[in-house]
């Protein structure tokens, strides 16, 4: 017996409930359970879908897909029971996943310091048409079919909602859905399900997935438009492994999902508390999954004021530069959403050129300083720090100790706070160019 059920009654799963969001534009599954063999009737928005109750119990109907609605309706659930939900829009859903940093809520945390401007931007996080719902932290040892949780309409009361272990709703999920909402006017439903310091193969469908068991498995029945994840710092010592772990993660929720699911996610913040030269590897590896299809990244190399704070406090930049990619990808918005990425090299006597993708605008120099953080290496792979100028929609490397240059690498450390920017002040990712098999996202 799952949470949602009781003997001899038409009941529903916590995702299903009053104040919800419904995908728009696909066809809508409504499950629950009831008697084995019993007739099931759902009414909404003046369509109705029949079934029956298997032999288990479980019933599953689906109802047409819907443009989208900001005006909320009810919903009716009949069998030998009648329940009755309010309030149910129509528009865009995503789930947001990871560890602590996506976790994080906008203001206090035990052993975190509050987003920037927590206390105003929760006093004015007034946004009825956006709705959240919470997945309370659970680990299963097989896939759960429901989960203890319920949608909120999004207010400086609700954003603050604690729940488990939780001292409120994700920052990161909430800015993404804020900017959605405000650039596509329609109704924005996120579910957060993170949990602290834990591994993505705990997320990931499979022999240690408890976490996909317990938090990600009851929602994937529902009809979503996609995911953002914000997580790694738990397998900075894997090194250029997590690429292969993080593409079974993407392919086994798209799989749980049954169809191709947009998967934007964030490359980990620069943080001193890393073993020396492991979080460029990390990084190396979360650029090689833009090779994936319908997926992007977001780089915060420019948004960490403290890097002894693993938590970084500016979550906005975070959220609406996750959404970037999802107005430009999905919703087909004329934006660019995504900073410098590498894409190639080319060797000119003494010089290296760098080609780069998502150089939108241009490029230039976040601060109006030289380009810093790049270094280049000829044969023997000992890297000095170099000169790099901006030519056009290129960068051009180079320094007086090395003289035959075989290969750059830029932001290449725990550290890093390059300045290589867009015109629209979206940053570089790092890179090296040796060996490189990084996607571009493009």
């Amino acid at each position: 017996m799952t949470l949602g059920q009781a003997e001899g009654a038409v009941t529903l799963p916590g995702v299903i409930s009053s104040h919800m969001v419904l995908q728009r534009d696909r066809p809508v599954p409504v499950w629950g359970w009831a008697d084995p063999e019993e007739e099931i009737t759902v009414e909404f928005g003046g369509a109705t879908a029949k079934g029956k109750a298997n032999e288990q119990g479980s019933w599953r109907v689906v109802l047409p897909a819907m443009k989208a609605d900001r005006i909320g309706r009810g919903m009716t659930i009949r069998g030998k029971n009648t329940i009755q939900l309010d309030d149910i829009l129509i528009g865009e859903v995503w789930v947001a996943s990871g560890q602590s940093n996506m976790e994080k809520p906008l203001g206090p945390a035990i052993g975190q310091t509050p987003c920037n401007d927590w206390k105003e931007e929760v006093s004015a996080a007034n946004f009825p048409q956006i709705r959240l719902l919470e997945m309370l932290p659970r680990d299963a040892e097989e896939p759960a079919s429901d989960a203890d949780c319920d949608w909120l309409p999004c207010s400086p009361q609700n954003i603050m909602v604690q729940r488990g272990r939780g001292a409120g709703y994700s920052a990161c999920a909430y800015f993404f859905a804020r900017k959605l909402h405000r650039e596509l006017k329609v109704p924005i439903g996120m579910i957060a399900a993170s949990v602290g310091g834990t591994r993505c193969e705990s997320w990931t469908p499979g022999r240690d997935g408890r976490l996909f068991n317990g938090m990600i498995a009851p929602v994937t029945p529902m009809a979503i438009r996609g995911a953002i994840w914000y997580q790694g710092e738990s397998n900075v010592g894997d090194g250029l492994r997590y690429a292969t772990r993080m593409q079974a993660l993407i392919e086994g929720w798209r799989k749980a999902w049954g169809y191709e699911i947009p998967f934007y996610f964030v490359q980990i913040a620069p943080f001193s508390g890393y073993s020396s030269g492991s979080l460029p590897v990390l990084w190396e590896a979360q650029v090689n999954n833009l090779k994936i299809p319908k997926t992007g990244m977001v780089v915060t190399t420019d948004l960490v004021p403290a890097i002894s704070d693993i938590h970084p406090v500016n979550k906005i930049d975070v959220g609406e530069r996750l959404a970037l990619w999802a107005l430009a990808k999905v919703y087909k918005t004329d934006v660019v959403f995504s900073g410098p990425i590498y894409k190639s090299m080319e060797v000119e006597g003494d010089k290296i050129r760098l080609s780069f993708a998502h150089v939108g605008g241009g490029l230039k120099s976040r601060d109006g300083n030289p380009l810093v953080e790049f270094e280049i290496a000829s044969a023997d792979g000992e890297f000095v720090t170099a000169t790099a100028t901006i030519e056009g929609d290129a960068v051009v490397v180079q320094s007086r100790e090395v003289t035959v240059p075989v290969n750059v690498r830029f932001g290449w450390s725990n550290e890093a706070y390059p300045n290589l920017v867009n015109k629209e002040g979206l940053p570089a990712s790092p890179f090296q160019t040796k060996d490189w098999k990084g996607g571009t996202g493009e």
